[in-house]
């Protein structure tokens, strides 16, 4: 079984709706013993990346998530829950993150040429880094689905795929059990499925 992580903040619907369409048993949950029980966890995020932290903190479900992960349980961070995974962001004052991976998270506007939009929506080609499991159905230069403002930057150990806006900038990390993704799979079509099918597949 799959558990979502429901600390108030995220996408829920969408994402849920989107594994069962894939034939995933998944189900969203903030209780511990769920989440500790599960064969695998995804942490979701919308909005501001204080809110979702604190949300998340407040709900004692950061110490399960880290535990969980930090045990070997496969983690999926997805959009502002996979830049929740690292150790700080910059958005509107210092945060600090999970610190499961390494890296920062820093506004896009101070990183790509200063005449494209901001926050950066749209379908973008994923360039291929390294290899690894959640991109197993998938190909090199097939596109996602991406809305965000803030990216990570210092986590080149970790980062499996960028996407070109501007400049590279990181579309997903996969280090160990730990994986994310800036993008949305859930609103990816059939490549965000394909991505969510490998995440899920029992090793």
């Amino acid at each position: 079984m799959i558990a979502i992580v429901d600390y108030g903040v995220g996408n829920l619907f969408s994402l849920k709706s989107s594994l069962d369409a894939i034939g995933v048993d998944a189900c969203v949950t903030s209780d511990e013993s769920v989440l500790r029980s599960a064969d695998k966890i995804i942490l979701p995020g919308v909005g501001a990346f204080r809110d979702a932290i604190t949300k998340l903190r407040e709900s004692g479900l950061d110490r399960v998530v880290v535990e969980e992960a930090q045990n070997g349980k496969e983690l999926m961070g997805i959009c502002l829950g996979m830049q929740m995974l690292f150790e700080k962001s910059f958005e509107y004052g210092e945060w600090e993150g999970l610190g499961l991976l390494k890296g920062e998270i820093i506004p896009l506007k101070d990183f790509v040429p200063s005449e494209l939009k901001i926050p950066h929506m749209g379908w973008n080609k994923l360039i291929f880094k390294k290899d690894t499991p959640i991109f197993k159905y998938i190909n090199d230069g097939d596109a996602v689905y991406f809305v965000h403002s803030y990216h990570a930057v210092g986590c080149d150990d970790s980062v499996c795929s960028t996407a070109e806006y501007g400049r590279e900038v990181t579309a997903a990390v996969s280090l160990g059990n730990i994986h994310g993704c800036q993008f949305h799979p859930e609103k990816s079509g059939r490549v965000g499925l394909a991505i969510l099918k490998a995440f899920c597949e029992k090793e």
